[in-house]
């Protein structure tokens, strides 16, 4: 009884934001529609025309912000699972270039690039599964997401290869709600301030209206910038603290296809679909084209001289997100990131495999 009300609250708790969001949008309906434009607003054609600019809007915003909400993280496909046997065998070993070894050969026809700093594949020891590219283990979600951006609390949801397009318009048409908003209630705004009195207790969903609309629109300014950023680029969040690790090195431009290139992997190639939220990226959220040369395979994987080519960085700095599978623990995380075994620089204590 006691688990099932514990796993109800948490529930409830990380759906709230989602909540909060939806009745914002919900009073700014009733602020927005029924207070200034039927009540407030005297002439005919200025209604017509807020309603008719407003609503299109509010359906782009509502839409993608939904979509990013539901729609489900890509699931690793099952041959990247090792089995039940495979798994603990690999856990039991207690030989580092054993583990290697194991998990080269298990990886050998796998599309993956992206590897430790030991050369190793990226494994997730909670998932038991060779780390696809781009992927990471997300701890809310327990589960590994392909191409994981972060998880969202506000969507209650990770942003990966299959919603990152949506959360990308969420944050474009939430950023043009405010906007709106904010522009064509200024001129009540600045009548019910100064006037004070007049206009009844509609006014203060006008004046309440406006300052949440300008709130809102200075947070999503920054953050639509900076995944505008991330877009054009070519690499996600993760990717932006922590860079991808290919034969040559550690590169944070590595899947990096031009301009171009990157916006049309995000938004397709239809320019039809590229301002509505529906799924249009391309590829399969496992294997990405990159500016590196094809890996000639996991057997020649190792080396771990400094990059010939790349963007010079030979070791990544951590990320927030902990993503702390073991290889088997620290011993995995240390070959990813670039930290030494034993070194507790970070706050955390190195655990020896049993």
């Amino acid at each position: 009884m006691a688990p099932s009300c514990v796993n109800t609250c948490c529930s409830a708790v990380k759906w709230s934001p989602v909540i909060f969001i939806t009745a914002i949008v919900v009073w700014s309906y009733y602020a927005y529609v029924v207070q200034m434009c039927l009540f407030a607003v005297e002439s005919i054609p200025e209604k017509v025309i807020y309603l008719l600019l407003y609503h299109p809007v509010l359906v782009m915003f509502v839409w993608s912000y939904w979509q990013t909400v539901f729609t489900p993280y890509g699931p690793v496909p099952k041959s990247f699972y090792m089995s039940t046997d495979e798994a603990a065998a690999l856990e039991r070993e207690p030989s580092e270039d054993r583990q290697r070894e194991i998990l080269k050969n298990f990886a050998r026809n796998l599309p993956v690039l992206n590897r430790t700093m030991s050369g190793a594949p990226r494994y997730c020891e909670k998932c038991h599964c060779i780390k696809p590219d781009r992927c990471h283990h997300c701890s809310v979600c327990s589960a590994c997401v392909q191409k994981m951006d972060h998880h969202c609390p506000w969507v209650n949801n990770c942003v990966g290869f299959t919603n990152y397009k949506f959360f990308v318009q969420f944050l474009g048409y939430g950023l043009l709600y405010c906007i709106y908003i904010a522009l064509s209630t200024l001129k009540y705004f600045i009548l019910f301030w100064t006037n004070g009195a007049e206009g009844g207790m509609g006014r203060f969903h006008i004046l309440f209206l406006f300052f949440v609309a300008i709130m809102f629109g200075i947070s999503l300014i920054s953050l639509f910038g900076y995944h505008i950023f991330l877009t054009l680029h070519n690499r996600s969040t993760l990717e932006s603290f922590r860079p991808p690790i290919f034969q040559s090195g550690a590169d944070k431009d590595g899947f990096s296809l031009g301009t171009k290139g990157n916006f049309k992997e995000v938004f397709g190639d239809d320019p039809k679909k590229w301002f509505l939220p529906l799924f249009s990226s391309i590829g399969d959220g496992v294997s990405y084209p990159t500016r590196h040369p094809p890996m000639v395979g996991y057997q020649t994987m190792g080396n771990t001289n400094p990059p010939s080519v790349g963007d010079g960085i030979n070791f990544p700095t951590r990320n927030i997100d902990i993503d702390s599978d073991t290889l088997l623990g620290d011993r995995q995380r240390w070959m990813e990131e670039g930290n030494e075994p034993g070194d507790s620089s970070d706050g955390c204590e190195n655990k020896a495999l049993q």
